[in-house]
């Protein structure tokens, strides 16, 4: 079986759980015998991943046979020029296109002053004239025609392979699934990951939220990463049931030397917030919670990892609160940086307003650190041995803060039930259920 998968980011650049999934879910796939041709609008060095081969991004237009070798391989890249941004919104997209231009205005004007003194021939310095104005090159445009524009190539490619069925994740792709199904007409299955109502609430973009329900109607099956995203799906989109299937996120677990580290020794205790710093994950009510367990448990400090929208308001909240002596805003962190992190974690917590899932509280747990998530996320349906509160009860957040701070019995049996637990959430058993939504439709009694 093969698979013509669409989706806009993939370790190592990625910017969320959507690239760790795809990552994760691709490598159970392989496992399984199914292999993938993931399109994707950006560069992927080779370097990226043990599973994946590169095809070079030649004219998609072109006729190519694939190689023996290229044929060991379950998963291989189509690179397209479509510059579909992370997590973005047409409004923020615009946004970036404006900085990008005032960027590359500034890189033209630096290098045309540099060109009037450098020794170098004009027609040698050329060679890198591809570089020049690049930072305006890959947003131009508005995001709308970036993903008609990504929809167009990943229809050139559908033309010259082969495969089963289509899979698309999150809105960004849905119109090139659509495209792509309508065209050879193989099953569409799209993977919903996130919608409008979890990333802003009841202030929805209308737009984005009609390419979505567009694309869950439009497609044989719908699969959504927990309960939670299913109801909003059905109650919100108007999707029958039956139409839909939960397949749950996993974890990569590390190895298992690694597993038993315990974290770094020291006078202060870590409580770690990772993750997109936007209103879907609630930064506000962490930082509302740390106050209130400063007062009473000063040996603490309260890390924020990652970036977004809020990044500023967060960073003037914790100025408000008189704690920032006691918070550390680390930026974006990816890789190793991210692994240290939790190592040094005696604690992670998760008070995300709406999360369809959450994959970071399993990668907590697989580093044996215990975990606090919000009951309004996905992962709460499957994990049993991690304490949940509200998003807004943030004196409950706070209390269940300081009793894992202080009571080493309750952290020691979080870590060792929660070791436990996340053994069996393994990416290759969320493949075996999604190959049999893909046999579900292949299947000739199907077609």
């Amino acid at each position: 079986m093969r698979i013509l998968m669409l989706g806009w980011e993939f370790p190592p650049h990625i910017s969320g759980g959507l690239g760790t999934a795809c990552y994760g879910m691709t490598s159970g796939l392989g496992d399984l015998g199914v292999e993938v041709c993931f399109v994707l609008p950006t560069a992927v060095p080779t370097s990226a991943t043990s599973h994946v081969s590169l095809r070079s991004p030649t004219d998609v237009r072109r006729k190519r046979r694939r190689t023996e070798t290229e044929e060991l391989e379950h998963v291989e890249f189509r690179r397209v020029e479509a510059a579909l941004q992370a997590y973005a919104t047409p409004e923020s997209y615009a946004e970036e296109i404006r900085r990008s231009r005032q960027v590359s205005r500034q890189v033209e004007e630096d290098e045309a002053a540099a060109d009037e003194q450098s020794p170098v021939p004009a027609d040698i310095r050329q060679g890198g004239s591809f570089v020049r104005g690049g930072a305006g090159v890959h947003y131009d445009g508005d995001l709308m025609g970036q993903v008609n524009r990504y929809a167009r190539l990943a229809l050139e490619i559908s033309e010259e392979e082969e495969f089963d069925a289509v899979h698309a994740h999150d809105w960004m792709t849905y119109p090139a699934g659509l495209a792509v199904s309508a065209a050879t007409g193989k099953p569409l299955v799209i993977h919903v990951h996130s919608t409008e109502f979890d990333r802003s609430g009841e202030h929805i973009n209308q737009q984005v939220y009609d390419v979505e329900r567009t694309g869950m109607h439009g497609a044989r099956k719908v699969v959504c990463v927990s309960q939670l995203t299913k109801s909003i799906v059905t109650s919100r989109y108007g999707v029958p049931p039956e139409k839909c299937e939960v397949i749950h996120n996993a974890v990569e677990l590390p190895e298992r030397a690694e597993v038993s580290m315990k974290p770094i020794g020291r006078d202060e205790k870590i409580v770690l917030f990772l993750g997109r710093i936007t209103m879907q994950k609630g930064p506000e009510y962490f930082l509302q919670a740390a106050k209130k367990v400063i007062d009473k448990y000063p040996k603490v400090r309260f890390v924020m990892a990652g970036s977004g929208d809020m990044i500023t308001r967060m960073i003037e909240l914790a100025a408000n609160l008189k704690i920032g002596g006691h918070v550390t805003f680390t930026g974006f962190l990816r890789g190793d940086d991210v692994d240290r992190v939790f190592r040094m974690a005696d604690l992670y917590v998760m008070p995300s307003v709406s999360e369809p899932f959450g994959i970071a509280p399993l990668e907590a747990l697989s580093r044996n650190v215990p975990v606090i998530i919000s009951k309004q996320s996905g992962v709460s349906e499957v994990l049993t041995h991690a304490l949940k509160v509200d998003f807004w009860d943030i004196d409950e957040m706070a209390n269940k803060v300081l009793a894992v701070l202080r009571h080493q019995p309750l952290q020691s049996a979080l870590r060792q039930h929660g070791q436990i637990e996340v053994r069996r959430m393994t990416w290759r058993d969320s493949a075996a259920k999604l190959k049999q939504v893909y046999e579900s439709l292949t299947a000739p009694a199907a077609r």
